[in-house]
């Protein structure tokens, strides 16, 4: 018997709507996640794609048919639901495709603490679903429905209170993009409460992302990159779709990579004796200042929620991604953007410095990323990026690792996709392209 297609990616399930994200789909994974939590009351949100009300409606009537009740806690960011979950101690269900274009949406899966499912709970709600094992209720046993539209007030102020902000009055001037998603209220409403001087782009819900699209790189950046040149800006903040990454602009407009990023965090954060996680594919800007201050680094492999839980497991206090997913554990256990935004102008606030000054205090590593298609087996591509004469050593923590004199690379399989990601680190731009280049041309030679 042919195994079953997996259905969760690296961020849950995500697809077309009516396509490969059907109706039958929504409605019986609802079915099974309330089978599988067996709680009584399970919270549930969306961010603000036009296809939310199709896909929260299905998956909703399976999860009440299951018997389980659910409490609408409106358009939200991913983490503003995930803090209900930590809250209420309950699980959840969020509607979002975070970053993908807007005909896409998904299904994503929140523990009863707050922190992104599990693989182990993920393949028990596929096993559900393909077995139809999950629970159909008899009309007296139904769910209800209730709400919780006001919820979002609750979540601004569980961040600031998170950053020790509640009586301060941050005088920065700060410009701040929510490409049409799920932050168009709870960031410029927690910003303002902290007294900052705000201008903002695309604070209206739009399901199309007509500004732009909702992955927050450079090349979609523009706007916001413009009107920091034109006026007088301390910082400018972004965030994706659903609002769990927060990328930034220093006040000379240059864009800040999410490796310096959590490397600012951990030099001003974090004391002698902690521990940040983050994973394999961080740059050595975060190792260096880590070994600078006496902070104990841990690498896992790729994907937020194997960095959550290995934050929990070690009392970690901070931990993130390249990609601007930051973790703050004395808030919760998951990537927050406007978290990250506020303890980012707290930084500034309290250091009395720019964001160019921050940034210029941390190590300089130039890292490159490339993806290709996969046309062969993992093994296969192991085996010949191995041939190199030229490593020092590697790592096969998540895909292969290789040092080389000049620096190191990463290959690895997607998870999601049929491609082969590729990062390079290096001291120079120079040897990161070159180091890329090698090992992108190596994987092309297989067909």
């Amino acid at each position: 018997m042919e195994k079953p297609a997996k259905l969760f990616g690296t961020n849950g399930i995500r697809g077309v709507p009516n396509e490969g994200l059907n109706s039958d789909l929504c409605l019986e994974m609802g079915r099974s996640i309330a089978s599988f939590f067996d709680s009584g009351t399970i919270a549930i949100a969306r961010d603000t794609r036009l296809s939310g009300d199709y896909i929260f409606s299905t998956v909703s009537a399976g999860l009440l048919s299951a018997g389980s009740s659910l409490v609408n806690v409106g358009v939200l960011p991913t983490p503003g639901l995930q803090m209900y979950c930590k809250t209420h101690k309950i699980p959840g269900v969020m509607i979002t495709a975070s970053h993908n274009p807007p005909q896409y949406n998904g299904i994503k899966v929140i523990e009863a603490d707050g922190t992104e499912a599990s693989r182990e709970t993920e393949e028990s709600l596929e096993l559900l679903y393909y077995n139809r094992k999950f629970r159909v209720s008899d009309w007296k046993n139904l769910g209800v429905m209730s709400a919780e539209p006001e919820y979002y007030k609750s979540y601004v102020e569980s961040m600031i209170s998170s950053a020790g902000l509640n009586e301060k009055k941050i005088d920065l001037r700060i410009a701040f993009d929510a490409g049409n998603g799920a932050s168009f209220l709870t960031t410029p409403l927690m910003l303002q409460r902290v007294g900052t001087t705000l201008t903002t782009l695309n604070c209206n819900p739009d399901g199309l992302f007509t500004s732009r699209n909702s992955e927050p790189k450079p090349e979609n950046l523009k706007s916001l990159e413009t009107l920091m040149k034109s006026g007088n800006f301390d910082i400018g903040i972004a965030h994706d779709g659903d609002a769990d990454r927060c990328v930034f602009y220093d006040e000379k407009a240059n864009f800040v990579e999410g490796n310096e990023i959590l490397a600012i965090f951990a030099k001003y954060l974090c004391e002698k004796g902690d521990t940040v996680v983050t994973p394999i594919s961080t740059s050595d800007a975060l190792e260096e200042v880590c070994r600078l201050k006496g902070i104990n680094l841990v690498r896992t492999k790729v994907g937020a929620p194997i960095v959550a839980r290995t934050i929990i497991k070690e009392k970690a206090s901070l931990g993130g991604e390249e990609n601007g997913g930051i973790i703050f554990s004395k808030h919760q256990f998951c990537r927050d953007g406007g978290m990250t935004a506020l303890l980012m102008i707290s930084v500034m606030n309290k250091t009395g410095k720019r964001l160019s000054e921050l940034t210029r205090e941390i190590p300089k590593y130039f890292v490159m990323k490339r993806s290709v298609q996969r046309k062969t087996s993992w093994d296969a591509i192991s085996k010949l990026l191995r041939g190199s004469d030229d490593i020092l050593k590697t790592d096969e923590t998540d895909g292969l690792k290789i040092w080389e004199k000049s620096g190191w690379v990463l290959i690895r399989p997607s998870g999601t996709e049929p491609i082969i990601r590729i990062y390079s680190n290096s001291r120079t731009l120079e040897d990161s392209e070159k180091l890329c280049k090698k090992y992108t041309e190596l994987i092309g030679q297989l067909s």
